[in-house]
């Protein structure tokens, strides 16, 4: 499992920091981001890549976790 920190950037940076994350293909990975568009954006990339997402919304932001089998 990979955990991404991208709350406080603005896009395209949690798209990239995600993007390099995932390189190897893990089966999970957690990306915390803290604005509507980055966590659309977050959502696609890992949708296109491969992972099932599911995303949460807490008071400091969203929680957005791809899983692969």
């Amino acid at each position: 499992m990979i955990e991404v920190d991208a709350r406080g950037l603005s896009c395209p940076l949690p798209v990239m920091r995600t993007k390099d994350a995932i390189a190897d293909l893990p089966g999970e990975a957690v990306v915390l981001v803290d604005s509507g568009t980055a966590k659309a954006n977050v959502e696609n990339l890992l949708a296109d890549s491969g992972y099932v997402v599911t995303t949460a919304q807490g008071p400091d932001g969203y929680r957005i976790v791809g899983k692969r089998d």
